[in-house]
């Protein structure tokens, strides 16, 4: 059955439909004008070969089914794209991956420019990573050039790539929570007020902030009834858009983020357990994947991406999560080195997942919602979830099951250097539920255990469990 997709309501002349096997885009009248344009240019072509544009042919509008009324115009013409294999959120991505995907929309826009279109938005929600690749999936963004208009996407690719990227670069405050919060992004009034005097001064900040959330002050204190005479009557020409364009792309291509160290920067090197533990853990992981040959393999905690790496010789796609920042900004950078399509790095904290959001909670889903893993590695984790966070063994136990996955799960028991040193700050008695009998039967209650192996340090134990 067809359906529309809830977050692509936004643009009037286009229209996201899924189905079980396809992916499809009703165009309206003028949206079918926009694609013939881009179809008649060499660009599609040229984006689609490079990787940088999702692929994309036209296909009989009977595909849409009863979708065929989704446009306040009718549709006209239908379109199927690639799929992407997990769709991802700019508030999961890490500092470079923002960066990429903001530099891959300026190139595009350049290039449209060239080939007499223009992108109509600047939303990083119009791309997604395959691996460490990043590719423009919204091909109704392409118009033909309206001359004599400005850059309209200028104050959206503020809003939502640029201030998260300075916030990030300038003053190392993460960004996740701010576009999180709000799904528009940041406001330039908003944005301003964190940098100080100093930082005003930098490159870029004082024109794209500063001077931004002043217009955006009068603008305020003029009321609506002033729109139309704060709008500019001087035409602007494609080719100075194009050198505002370029000015952008090497303001972003310049900045730097400085991750330094955190306590979870080389974690897995220099944990409490044994090589021999390590080495056991990834032959573990190494003969489940083959077994299993999953389609789709969650990493939880997954660190440097170490055993992400192991399982996904054997998985199609490989989705790696971890809650710290600069670890999977180290990891993204590897994966891009690589050129590496398989394996997806994402910023995520299991105990506080991305919820939905926008417009009746629909526009953006939960990840589980996006992206059910046919076999979740949760290695080195159960305990911080556990005993940092309070979340009850057998509510993550249970979370896992409901979503069908074959688990792959290492417990550390009460012995272990680790647990001993999390337990320390606790009162006594704190966690009862953390204990080796109560995992066993609360994992038996959801799943049938197929393997258990204690780890050669006597501390840890490795459990292979399917969904009952």
């Amino acid at each position: 059955m067809a359906a529309a997709e809830p977050g692509s309501f936004r643009d009037r002349d286009s229209r996201v439909v899924v189905t079980d096997d396809a992916i499809y885009r009703a165009l309206s009248p003028e949206g079918a004008e926009d694609w013939d344009a881009l179809a008649a240019s060499s660009l599609l072509a040229e984006l689609t070969s490079r990787g940088d544009l999702i692929g994309t042919r036209e296909v009989e509008i009977a595909v849409l089914g009863e979708s065929q009324d989704l446009l306040p115009t009718g549709v006209e013409r239908a379109l199927e794209h690639d799929r992407v294999p997990v769709v991802s959120y700019p508030y999961e991505w890490t500092f470079s991956m923002l960066q990429d995907a903001a530099l891959l929309q300026l190139e595009l826009g350049i290039a449209a420019i060239d080939a007499g279109l223009s992108l109509k938005d600047a939303t990083p929600y119009n791309v997604q990573f395959q691996g460490a690749n990043p590719v423009f999936i919204d091909v109704g963004s392409f118009e033909k050039i309206d001359e004599g208009q400005p850059w309209v996407g200028y104050r959206q690719f503020c809003m939502l790539y640029l201030y998260p990227l300075l916030f990030q670069a300038h003053k190392d405050i993460p960004f996740h929570p701010w576009m999180r919060g709000s799904i528009d992004g940041i406001q330039p009034i908003d944005a301003i007020k964190v940098f100080s005097l100093r930082d005003r001064l930098r490159k870029g900040v004082f024109l794209h902030t500063s001077l931004h959330a002043r217009l955006d002050k009068r603008a305020n204190k003029s009321g609506p009834g002033s729109a139309e005479a704060n709008k500019t009557t001087r035409e602007v020409k494609p080719k100075q858009i194009k050198a505002q364009l370029q000015s952008m792309h090497r303001l972003v291509s310049k900045l730097r983020w400085k991750t330094g160290e955190t306590s979870w920067s080389g974690y897995r090197q220099s944990n409490t357990y044994s090589d021999n533990d390590d080495k056991r853990k990834q032959g573990f992981v190494g003969e489940v994947a083959a077994e299993k040959r999953p389609g789709l393999t969650w990493d939880v905690g997954c660190n440097d991406g170490a055993y992400s790496r192991i399982a996904a010789e054997n998985s199609e796609r490989v989705l790696a999560l971890d809650f710290d920042h600069a670890t999977v900004e180290a990891l993204y950078r590897s994966l891009k080195a690589e050129g590496n399509t398989q394996i997806l790095p994402l910023v995520s904290n299991l105990a506080d997942p991305s919820p939905a959001l926008g417009w009746r909670g629909l526009e953006r889903k939960t990840l589980a919602d996006r992206a059910t893993p046919d076999l979740m590695l949760a290695l080195a984790v159960i305990h911080h979830v556990s005993i940092s966070a309070n979340i009850p063994i057998a509510d993550f136990l249970q979370w896992v099951r409901d979503m069908g996955s074959t688990l792959l799960i290492e417990f550390p028991k009460r012995t272990d250097p680790m647990v001993q040193a999390l337990l320390a700050n606790k009162h006594d008695g704190a966690n009862p539920d953390y204990e080796e009998g109560n995992f066993e039967r609360e994992l038996e209650r959801r799943f049938t255990i197929e393997r258990r192996e204690e780890l050669p340090s006597g501390d840890r134990i490795l459990y292979l469990a399917t969904p009952r």
